[in-house]
């Protein structure tokens, strides 16, 4: 399955690839490494719920979206200490924020499949 959004994070990942050599030293196997390690989590994530169907896909869109909150924060505290300047910062938060919205999107979507008796689980 070749979702949109497997391309997206792919996209944003690449670009993070460009940007990760030219982190500060004192931040790039600390900080870096967990945003590093972020990205590629959620992207298993998806590709697996891709994969998966009823309430065990929308747990894994759902721990997906987690894990883009805390990338998110991560890139935050990246910037706020100026590891990543203003441009690199915007560039990777509107990838990100699309990423979001497509996965904000999915859940929304799984929520409506799902049959009522699931509404107690979720």
């Amino acid at each position: 399955m070749d979702l949109p959004l497997i391309h997206k994070l792919i996209e944003a990942y690449k670009l993070w690839q460009e940007y990760l050599p030219h982190f500060p030293k004192t931040s790039r196997y600390t900080l870096g490494s967990k945003i590093d390690q972020l990205f590629i989590e959620m992207t298993e994530l998806v590709y697996s719920a891709s994969y998966m169907s009823g309430e065990k896909k929308l747990a894994c869109v759902k721990k997906s979206s987690s894990k883009m909150d805390l990338l998110k924060f991560f890139l935050r505290i990246s910037w706020e200490v100026k590891a990543l300047d203003n441009k690199k910062y915007a560039k990777l938060s509107e990838i990100l924020d699309e990423i979001g919205r497509m996965l904000g999107g999915w859940i929304r979507q799984l929520n409506e499949k799902l049959p009522p008796e699931a509404e107690e689980r979720r």
